[in-house]
């Protein structure tokens, strides 16, 4: 079980976000109170691939699988197959152990596999149909991002999709400011984090974590080849979109 996230409550010197052993200690407490109706978007996505996967064969490939939580979820759905195969990749070992002991029944029975794997130099996936890219994205470098989505569109077979979940800017300042002063909001009323840490933790994210507008997201997906892309969910500066490989 994951610890009560308190990394940035006693720290002294803010230095740049890592998925470190620290981080991954209390990983799944400090995401689910981060992120706005993590739950929700993940049940969701899990009811979305569903309707993608194929009865028999099926591959998904979830790049930044951090603890496995989406991995979790899908084997666990009532209409997963069987014979589905899910791989996860992430480039932090520390996050990959508390994947092995979260899904330690699912890696014996030959269900899951992890991989160690930077998604700047990401070895070539195999033939899959669903590639999930949760909050991962925007921790890439801009400039390797599109060549990161032509790959996997390269790797999806027909009717494959790609699940991108991404921290997003808007278009217009004031909105935009507006936004993230709900999102500040949430995290201080809901999560109970203090204004210092959410302080800390902005300065750490700064220079690692790089957002896009949702527009720009879309435009990556349409330079990669995607032309069905859609968003199917969205709260404030977090959505989620889905684009189909025809």
């Amino acid at each position: 079980m994951s610890e009560q996230d308190r990394v940035f409550q006693h720290i002294h010197k803010v230095e740049d976000f890592a998925f470190d052993e620290k981080v991954a200690k209390v990983f799944d407490n400090m995401v689910s109170r981060s992120v706005p109706f993590y739950d929700e978007v993940q049940r969701i996505q899990a009811d979305l691939i569903m309707d993608f996967l194929p009865e028999t064969g099926g591959i998904v490939c979830d790049l930044g699988c951090s603890t496995g939580t989406s991995l979790e979820y899908l084997t666990q759905h009532a209409k997963c197959p069987s014979s589905a195969l899910f791989i996860g990749y992430d480039n932090s070992e520390s996050m990959l152990d508390k994947a092995r002991e979260k899904l330690s029944t699912q890696l014996a029975a030959g269900r899951i596999k992890l991989m160690s794997a930077d998604l700047c130099d990401l070895p070539p996936l195999p033939a899959c149909n669903i590639v999930i890219l949760n909050w991962t994205l925007q921790f890439v470098r801009p400039i390797g991002r599109e060549q990161l989505l032509k790959d996997i569109y390269h790797a999806l077979k027909p009717g494959g999709i790609v699940l991108l979940s991404e921290k997003i800017l808007v278009n217009d300042p004031v909105l935009n400011r507006l936004y993230i002063d709900h999102y500040l909001q949430f995290k201080v009323s809901q999560s109970h984090y203090t204004d210092i840490e959410n302080q800390r933790k902005r300065e750490a994210l700064e220079n690692v974590l790089i957002p896009y507008r949702l527009d720009e997201n879309y435009e990556l997906l349409e330079r990669a080849s995607f032309d069905r892309i859609g968003t199917y969910f969205q709260w404030f500066n977090f959505a989620c979109m889905i684009a189909v490989k025809t």
